[in-house]
């Protein structure tokens, strides 16, 4: 568990994810504004389980007294192939910095398991985001209808060990 401090000077701990935190973390999906319109069915009937949680690192960050201990994000790394399957802020919590704090715990954790890189598929409207943070663009995954009717841009995080 770490303590960091987001952009604005608000205390965020990223902890590991717990089965309890399933249904929340669930409810983060679907409710993301990022998809709306035509990315809605992608998550509609998406599912954050307990067990999902249970067999991949999944961290979730968690605001202070100022946010009533919610969840303001997580992320999910799954070790093989090394992917960052999942990265989610919650709406409101967007522009604090709760994104750069996961992935920046995500390549510790990445550094810490022996991964020299880690993938992400990744949905359109984040790709800036990820290249942001250091993601480089690998490639595009093709449509895969009728769960994903759109092409995907592939990135990859690089992990260097300090």
């Amino acid at each position: 568990m770490g303590s960091r401090t987001s952009r604005g000077g608000r205390p965020v701990t990223i902890r590991r994810a717990v089965a309890g935190d399933a249904r929340r973390l669930t409810r983060l999906v679907r409710g993301s504004g990022a998809y709306e319109g035509q990315y809605a069915a992608a998550v509609a009937g998406y599912r954050v389980g307990p067990d999902y949680i249970e067999a991949h690192r999944v961290f979730v960050a968690v605001g202070g007294d100022d946010d009533g201990g919610r969840v303001l994000g997580f992320y999910s790394l799954v070790l093989a192939p090394p992917e960052l399957d999942l990265l989610f802020v919650a709406d409101e919590a967007q522009g604090r910095g709760i994104g750069r704090l996961l992935v920046a715990h995500m390549e510790a954790e990445a550094r810490a398991a022996g991964l020299d890189r880690v993938e992400v598929v990744s949905h359109p409207p984040a790709e800036d985001f990820y290249r942001l943070v250091g993601a480089v663009r690998t490639g595009t995954a093709p449509a895969n209808p009728p769960a994903v009717p759109w092409d995907r841009p592939v990135l990859e995080f690089r992990i260097f060990t300090e």
